[in-house]
């Protein structure tokens, strides 16, 4: 009889750019400095976009919105390692990801109203419509990664979701799949710290998201979620490892959402204040303009230039957006495939006939 190990297992962490902007040179992705300044100008935009869509919400001009403030750096960080043709599977709180990605502001706000239109993807760019469902993404993604390696396309697939997703059935039998047939997708998990009212640590016992990944058989890391340099290099190195076949990698983006659940919840009674304030310090985009004053790359004048134009080009988005001709109801029927079924023929007129 014995007994020995049979493995040993490690989770890697990774942080580039530091709360004071002081950057770790060897680990320091490969961008230029008009690719960082891109970065930049994507995050402010996307924060603006936020504080807009969420007062249009307040205002009645919206719908249920969700927002993703302090998590900028995960979607836009993990978006510009990515290809136009390779697939997204953004969940609900994903509309900067979706932005980040070509997806018209004035259709993110379209999608928001109620109205389905806004979902569909810009030509020659693979965004996938939101998922409301909890986790259902993940499955998806994997079949569109399994697609993109039987075809030989060398694309990849990556989805999006929290932390409170990995308790769901469909994540654990997305990584399994993922693990066995060695797809080329990423799991990208924001881990904000919150299944809306549920603490990561009544969520899971394991002490990372990241090594959830173990169990399946492919590369798990956790990375500052508010560092967009650490999420860069992260994701860029699991889109390579993926396009190169050697399959899948779960990125724990470990994050804070700086905001409510949705419009419909107050984290209030829920977090105590002073971890918010705790977090808020870490803000990704203050970071971000640290380090940039070091380098030269920004000042006062360049910092507000790029606020002011963000706030115009959200504006110009809602101005379009609002006078846009409310969607035809016989969509209901139109909009489901790309041809209609006879049994949608029969229904629409009937409803449609008897009016």
């Amino acid at each position: 009889m014995t007994k020995r190990v049979l493995k040993e297992f490690k989770i890697e962490y990774l942080q580039v750019l530091d709360e004071n902007g002081n950057c770790d040179e060897a680990l320091m992705p490969k961008l230029s400095n008009d690719e960082i300044k891109k970065i930049y100008e994507m995050l402010v935009l996307i924060r603006v976009f936020d504080q807009k869509a969420f007062n249009m919400q307040r205002q009645g001009r919206l719908g249920t919105y969700i927002q993703f403030k302090g998590q900028e750096a995960c979607q836009v960080g993990s978006a510009f390692a990515l290809k136009d043709d390779d697939f997204i599977f953004p969940m609900y709180r994903n509309s900067g990801l979706l932005i980040a990605r070509k997806h018209p502001i004035v259709q993110v706000l379209q999608y928001w109203s109620g109205d389905e239109r806004g979902l569909k993807s810009p030509q020659n760019v693979n965004n996938f419509p939101i998922s409301i469902p909890v986790g259902t993404q993940e499955v998806h993604a994997v079949g569109a990664a399994w697609a993109a390696k039987l075809r030989g396309t060398k694309q990849v697939a990556a989805t999006y979701f929290g932390e409170g997703a990995t308790s769901k059935g469909d994540f654990h039998e997305a990584m399994n799949f993922a693990g066995v047939f060695n797809v080329p997708v990423i799991f990208v998990c924001e881990n904000n710290q919150y299944a809306i009212s549920v603490p990561r640590k009544e969520q899971t016992h394991s002490e990372t998201i990241a090594q959830k990944a173990i169990a399946y058989g492919f590369e798990g890391i956790q990375v500052d979620g508010i560092d967009v340099f650490a999420v860069y290099k992260a994701m860029a190195d699991a889109v390579e490892k993926g396009r190169s076949g050697k399959g899948p990698t779960l990125i724990e983006c470990f994050t804070y959402r700086m905001c409510d659940h949705s419009t419909s919840d107050d984290a209030s009674k829920y977090r105590p204040k002073e971890e918010v304030e705790m977090w808020v310090k870490k803000d990704p985009i203050e970071r971000l303009e640290k380090y940039m004053r070091k380098k030269g790359l920004l000042d006062d004048l360049y910092k507000e230039s790029i606020a002011s134009r963000s706030k115009d080009i959200v504006e110009k988005a809602v101005t379009e957006f609002e006078k846009m001709p409310a969607p035809d109801p016989k969509d209901i029927f139109k909009y489901v495939f790309a041809e209609m079924t006879n049994q949608q023929k029969e229904e629409m007129e009937e409803l449609f006939d008897n009016q």
